[in-house]
């Protein structure tokens, strides 16, 4: 841990002076990317964000991976909830009046109902609960498939993807998709809150996959383009996150000063 929070180099701004509130490990990730345009992402997202873009356009991901190491800081291990898969539906975003630029989650699924409560009541992330499943071959190639849960409409993710053992390149549009360190997500009323991350570098591979059925999103109201998505691999990374603060604007807002008229985009 102590050499994990001392790398701090790499990151666009320091870390945060209070203490972290959660760590976990994220495990055998893909990353699957397509380019969307701006527009289409924008008018999904809060006022306050905007879409962050590469060569002009927005980019969403599809993220199946599994966690484990699962530790809140001061608090004990959430029963059967140290080891599960995982799968979200993500865009990039820049806060509206400021440089800071992060990861927005349109849906997180998890296979662990207690993590998943936890998850929407502490950190305020859009949660559901699915049945999951990742199955490997020799620690190279997985299997991988989602189902969610407790919805009107059936949800399903199904992919097989590996690494192909060659580091990726650095820089560019990778640095671009991965290298982020801190999320967004609001609550009920809207209200947009920050939290901090932190993590080494990823160390990204080269990876190719077959994705059979991917609904996420579809019921997210995003369309994806008839193309093939851009691919990373990770074989693992720890990650630390911090408690949600609220946005500048949203702290004046909530002592009573009036939000800013959003500037068209």
């Amino acid at each position: 841990m102590k050499d994990i929070l001392s790398e701090t180099g790499h990151r666009p701004w320091p870390l945060p002076r209070s203490a972290w509130t959660m760590t976990q490990r994220w495990n055998d990730l893909l990353f699957a990317h397509w380019p969307v345009p701006a527009g289409e992402i924008a008018s999904l997202l809060p006022p306050g964000l905007v879409a962050d873009t590469f060569d002009g356009s927005a980019w969403v991901g599809v993220v199946p991976f599994w966690m484990d190491r699962i530790r809140l800081r001061g608090m004990p291990l959430i029963p059967g909830a140290n080891h599960f898969p995982e799968l979200n539906l993500r865009t990039y975003v820049r806060e509206r009046n400021s440089n800071m630029a992060g990861v927005y989650f349109f849906s997180l699924d998890a296979a662990n109902p207690a993590a998943v409560a936890v998850a929407r009541t502490f950190f305020k992330l859009p949660y559901y609960w699915a049945h999951m499943s990742i199955h490997s071959k020799d620690q190279r190639e997985f299997q991988y498939q989602s189902t969610r849960l407790l919805t009107l409409d059936q949800v399903r993710f199904r992919a097989k993807y590996k690494s192909l053992g060659q580091p990726s390149a650095k820089g560019g549009i990778e640095q671009f998709l991965t290298e982020r360190y801190c999320l967004y997500t609001t609550d009920k009323r809207g209200t947009i809150f920050r939290g901090n991350i932190h993590h080494m570098p990823w160390p990204l591979e080269m990876a190719e996959a077959e994705i059979e059925i991917n609904e996420l999103p579809k019921a997210h109201g995003i369309r994806l383009p008839d193309t093939p998505p851009l691919l990373h691999y990770a074989r693992e990374l720890v990650v630390y996150i911090w408690q949600l603060e609220l946005l500048p604007a949203m702290a004046k807002h909530a002592a009573g000063a009036p939000l800013p008229v959003p500037k068209p985009l």
